[in-house]
């Protein structure tokens, strides 16, 4: 989730692509908005090369907070 200070957090989705891949931020956004309720419905994109793991193999997601912090909204 990316911080915001209207709704106090929006979802966001961290995708790895595969190579030869050219998935966009628009196709992600489409294909879950058709899975999930309304207020579940993904609201920034961002492409990263790795998701951060710890030694047993859970998401760290504090990282990726930082991360997508530390990219800043424009290019997400």
């Amino acid at each position: 989730r990316y911080p915001d200070e209207d709704a106090g957090q929006l979802p966001m989705a961290f995708i790895v692509r595969q190579p030869g891949s050219n998935l966009t931020r628009q196709q992600v956004i489409d294909y879950v908005a058709k899975h999930v309720a309304p207020y579940k419905k993904v609201r920034r994109v961002a492409f990263v090369n790795a998701i951060p793991k710890s030694p047993a193999g859970k998401i760290l997601r504090r990282e990726l907070v930082q991360q997508a912090l530390s990219m800043g909204a424009s290019k997400l």
